[in-house]
């Protein structure tokens, strides 16, 4: 292989995507709209404000007015232990309904309330519904609405019922409800992580979401730029500008500098976003420090290391797709393929950042087409050993060896193939002779 060659494909390849409008856009609007995805949704549930009106009946006549005043911020009717209580709890206003008439027809009224907008929904209280036991030894109380999907706004009503309901059992019973409440406080875990270069502050959910953010980064662009590399081979065999091209170099030549090329694309793209996000955070170093991931060098030339080699290991796929198809339809198709193997990278993603030393995580990470993604993550939530490392950089080279000579076979001789759709015992053939 002449790589002198190679180098010239890959600068072709790299300056010709580099400096088109797509790839500028698509640096801007992924980050944007991966933040839309995570922020924006809670960001919105943050701010609703609408306003829920209940209509409360009561026949124990005891959790009525203690539940509105403790939705309403008014200082309870009975004594019970102090609470803080969320903004969001001044969005329900409860209307206190007496008991009268016949069950059927009170509860027949409230519907018809319910369909003339005078309450948004009515709560049937029954020291029946308080005693009956269920599964998880609860009491029930009926919730009755025009909708039953405003999930937030009724966890917050079902709270403040729990509470007024349990303060009220344990005064009915001589208890203190308020030391009752104190002695029985939970603790919560103060999580620090320990490494080799010293200890860090650092919460379970900061590191499962660091975690998630590697490997959700590194998947989407292996997905990404794979089909990228399909196309731009695809495109190439259509036009019939590749049976210019190898008059001059070779096909592996031209599949090896293109592989390069993308990949440093790839590669282009990931440092300005990480570069980006580093930047805009650093404004919050000084006061978010202890809470932040640990980032070491080590991680970062772990990733660059295992996102090369996924690259490689997966684009000489979508080469290969490429080269052997005629149009993109054919190849697409072909390609969806490729997601069965990233389904169960996924499926093994959340056991490995429970316990990445696990006999399945371990397995899961040391077997090639998975070891690029899942060792990196085992590597941003508790660093493997260095046999395992070694053992896992050794095997994803085999295995991308043997990617490119299998996939290089079928691009030499499909780059060049027009006419039908070829068989899978056609390109066994083609790899075969080649």
């Amino acid at each position: 292989m002449r790589t002198d060659k190679v180098l010239v494909i890959a600068r072709r390849e790299y300056l010709s995507r580099i400096k088109t409008k797509g790839f500028w856009i698509g640096t801007v609007l992924l980050p944007l709209l991966m933040l839309a995805l995570t922020v924006l949704p809670g960001l919105l549930l943050s701010r609703i404000k609408g306003t829920l009106r209940v209509a409360v009946v009561d026949e124990t006549g005891r959790i009525g007015a203690p539940l509105r005043a403790r939705l309403l911020k008014e200082p309870p009717a009975q004594e019970g232990p102090a609470r803080d209580r969320s903004p969001e709890a001044s969005t329900i206003q409860v209307e206190l309904v007496p008991r009268s008439g016949t069950v059927e027809e009170q509860r027949a009224l409230l519907d018809r309330r319910i369909v003339a907008e005078e309450v948004d929904a009515w709560v049937w209280i029954s020291a029946a519904g308080l005693d009956k036991r269920s599964d998880r030894h609860h009491g029930e109380v009926e919730y009755h609405g025009e909708s039953v999907s405003n999930f937030m706004t009724q966890e917050i009503l079902e709270d403040a019922i729990s509470d007024v309901v349990r303060e009220w059992r344990l005064t009915a019973n001589g208890f203190d409800a308020a030391r009752v409440a104190e002695l029985s406080r939970g603790v919560s875990l103060e999580t620090t992580r320990v490494t080799a270069s010293g200890s860090q502050a650092q919460t379970g959910m900061a590191g499962f979401f660091f975690a998630y953010f590697l490997f959700f980064l590194l998947y989407m662009v292996l997905m990404i730029y794979g089909q990228q590399v399909m196309s731009g081979v695809l495109e190439e065999k259509t036009s019939r500008i590749v049976e210019v091209i190898i008059a001059t170099v070779r096909p592996l030549e031209l599949m090896t500098g293109k592989l390069l090329g993308i990949c440093l694309v790839a590669l282009t793209q990931l440092a300005i976003w990480l570069g980006t996000a580093f930047v805009l955070t650093l404004p919050g170093l000084v006061t978010a420090a202890a809470f932040l991931p640990q980032v070491s060098l080590s991680l970062v030339l772990h990733f660059l290391g295992f996102f090369v080699l996924g690259f490689l290991m997966y684009a000489t796929y979508y080469a290969a797709l490429g080269a052997a198809f005629n149009d993109i339809k054919e190849a697409q198709q072909a390609a969806s393929s490729a997601a069965f193997l990233f389904v169960p990278v996924v499926l093994f993603m959340f056991p490995t950042i429970n316990d990445p030393d696990s006999p399945l995580a371990t397995a899961a990470s040391l077997f090639p087409p998975f070891t690029p993604m899942l060792m990196v993550l085992r590597v941003a939530v508790k660093s493997p050993p260095a046999w395992q490392l070694a053992l896992g950089y050794a095997l994803s080279a085999a295995f991308v060896a043997f990617m490119v000579w299998v996939c290089g076979k079928i691009y030499r001789t499909g780059i060049l193939m027009y006419g039908k759709k070829p068989t899978l015992r056609e390109l066994l053939r083609w790899v075969r002779y080649a």
